[in-house]
């Protein structure tokens, strides 16, 4: 990146914008090193409706800069493409009309080369902003703007992986989009013992309490929890299989009826990405096709074959609130996150809970506004508002997941059918 020195500003205003560019470029490489490890035919595949292609997922996180950072407070910045405001808005129609999302894939030009020059271009608009002199209000907007910002291309490079996994997933050579781990840096802990710890009734707090957040996650407000008991661990492969084994994608009395629908209709009898080879279970990963790891969280499962799973095991799912009350036990956020290059959920070390980290784990809250809640003002209300209608909320981030992003107020949303995210299960009983 270049860009105007702030070596004329104060030094602590020139130190606080030295930090936001740092941040900046230690975010944006990240989706670059991403797509290092894509061929150029890559770039282009969109594998299903809800997924977009690798281009696309790095031409919207420019436009997303562009369009409510360069153009509104450095609106003398020559613009990139005047059409990239229409083929790369994702969903907000106070911006303009959005291209639509299943024929984001049929978008030959522009070429990845012209994305690369766009992601160039957005990179040096920013470093003149951020050294670009400012009034302190106009300052703390673009501070706001910029972190959401950042945090959105954090979400997108989640999308990224799931995206080229659905793709690379279902391609019958099963290529890697990375190496594999050196097996020395693998363990193989026992398999620990699935056991439920007690929490007692009361009035608890819920959301975020300070720092950043996305407005889904305010206000913070008391909600009164019954007692109950949550799983230590995260249902594993061998318990899932065991689950199989019972027939319990051919049990009715175990789904709900949308689910059953669904089962029937997409014909699900096992986790998205799980092979019957030679007489075994193999899974495809990011790193290639290999044999199911028993003890490792099963992942790539739905909101629906999760909630039959618990029913199952004589259990439920957790509402997101008993979830975040037992995260809170945490004392350290730790957990298998994006940094580590896995991109595959590992089994569990002896005395860790896997609560962040690993998989999204479904719970059985419906996705709506906490008690006052107020989205974002102007356009960016559009962020997560307009959602909130027919989805389920996971919890805790994934392997694919930038551990700087996630947090115990993080409220992700799926539709209780979808299994192309990197989810799974923690069980949780009444008392």
């Amino acid at each position: 990146m270049v860009g105007n020195s702030p070596g004329t500003l104060p030094a602590q205003t020139a130190e606080r914008l030295q930090a936001l560019l740092s941040d900046v470029q230690r975010v944006r490489q990240r989706s670059q090193w991403i797509c290092e490890h894509l061929e150029i035919e890559d770039f282009g595949v969109q594998p299903m409706p809800d997924a977009s292609p690798p281009k696309w997922h790095l031409a919207h996180t420019n436009w997303f800069f562009e369009t409510f950072l360069i153009k509104r407070f450095l609106p003398a910045e020559p613009v990139f493409h005047s059409d990239f405001e229409h083929l790369f808005n994702s969903y907000y129609n106070g911006v303009g009309e959005p291209y639509p999302r299943d024929k984001r894939g049929n978008l030959s030009r522009p070429t990845v080369a012209q994305i690369m020059s766009y992601r160039a271009f957005v990179d040096e608009g920013l470093c003149n902003l951020i050294a670009a002199p400012m009034s302190e209000e106009d300052q703390q907007t673009i501070r706001q703007v910029l972190e959401l910002g950042l945090h959105h291309e954090q979400q997108h490079q989640e999308l990224l992986l799931t995206d080229i996994k659905y793709n690379f997933g279902h391609n019958p050579l099963c290529p890697p989009l990375i190496d594999s781990p050196d097996p020395a840096d693998e363990h193989s802990p026992l398999q620990t013992a699935l056991t439920f710890n007690d929490y007692e009734p009361g009035l608890i707090e819920i959301g975020a309490p300070a720092g950043f957040c996305f407005d889904n996650e305010l206000p913070r407000h008391r909600v009164y929890l019954a007692p109950f008991s949550l799983a230590n661990r995260l249902v594993t492969n061998e318990e899932y299989l065991t689950f199989m084994e019972d027939g319990g994608y051919h049990r009715p009395e175990l789904w709900l009826s949308e689910g059953w629908s669904q089962r029937q209709q997409q014909g699900w009898d096992h986790p998205l990405y799980w092979h019957w080879r030679d007489g075994a279970w193999w899974e495809y990963r990011l790193d290639g096709l290999y044999p199911l790891v028993s003890d490792a969280p099963v992942v790539h499962v739905s909101g629906y074959e999760s909630a039959a799973f618990a029913a199952w095991s004589n259990a439920r799912l957790p509402t997101e609130f008993e979830w975040e009350l037992a995260s809170s036990f945490d004392a350290e956020l730790e957990g298998n996150f994006a940094e580590r290059n896995l991109l595959h959920p590992q089994p569990r070390s002896t005395g860790h809970s896997q609560m962040f980290g690993d998989v999204w784990e479904w719970t059985s809250s419906h996705y709506g506004p906490y008690p006052g809640y107020q989205p974002l003002p102007g356009v960016l209300g559009e962020y997560n508002g307009k959602f909130m209608s027919s989805q389920w909320v996971l919890r805790g981030g994934s392997c694919a997941t930038p551990k700087d992003h996630i947090r115990p107020s993080y409220r992700n949303f799926f539709y209780p059918k979808d299994r192309w995210q990197f989810s799974g299960v923690r069980l949780a009983r009444d008392l």
